[in-house]
């Protein structure tokens, strides 16, 4: 009988320790999965916030503040207490990050400030000039295009472009004008990628012989 008891302990005991091991195993993979996740989401929020979006603002336990609202045109968007704030061309990210300084300097402590969109608006950039395909592209919903890309996009330069000195005329945030060499940008991994706003205006001139 002792025998017998002894081997059903063993035996009730390996299976409990062998379950065990699952949940610990489990728990790794679980935890290891959590952070993978959270890796992926928190993995260069690139998403530029543009005209026509809608946006989401809560502060906790600052409920009169919550803000639902629509960024103008020129990038702005009024907020309570601070009023006109300029978000538009900036990641969410930083969005918020700005949100909880101007909160932070003269109103709340330590304000816990989040910001989402609601309504992505359309966002559309035009290709001019020395491009197989000249036209207006769309810039993909909460994604980002560099200069090279978008000139991919309008197929590519001509045999007659000037690659080492194209122009972006952009809006958002005041007319400006940049030109940028692509050729070089292109040969050199060290450059960061000229990215590209909602509106912006790419033109590649032609070869003068």
């Amino acid at each position: 009988m002792n025998l017998i008891m002894n081997r059903f302990f063993l035996a009730t005991l390996a299976l409990v320790l062998s379950f065990f091991c699952r949940s610990v195993q489990g728990a790794e993979n679980l935890v290891d999965l959590v952070k993978a996740v959270n890796s992926a989401s928190n993995s260069g929020d690139t998403y530029r916030l543009s005209p026509n979006d809608v946006i989401k603002m809560k502060i906790f336990q600052e409920d009169e503040l919550t803000t639902d609202a629509r960024i103008g045109k020129d990038g702005g968007v009024t907020i309570p207490l601070i009023g006109n704030v300029t978000l538009g061309g900036k990641t969410v990210d930083e969005a918020t990050a700005l949100l909880r300084d101007l909160f932070g300097k003269d109103y709340l402590v330590n304000p816990q400030v989040t910001l989402t969109v609601t309504e992505y608006a359309k966002r559309r950039f035009t290709v001019l000039g020395q491009v197989q395909k000249p036209g207006t592209y769309d810039i993909p919903s909460e994604e980002s295009v560099n200069l090279l890309q978008a000139i991919a996009m309008g197929g590519g330069f001509t045999r007659l472009a000037v690659q080492g000195k194209v122009t972006v005329s952009r809006t958002l945030g005041g007319k400006r004008t940049f030109t940028v060499d692509v050729k070089s940008n292109a040969n050199d991994p060290d450059t960061k990628p000229f990215e590209i706003l909602p509106d912006d205006t790419i033109i590649v001139s032609e070869r003068v012989f």
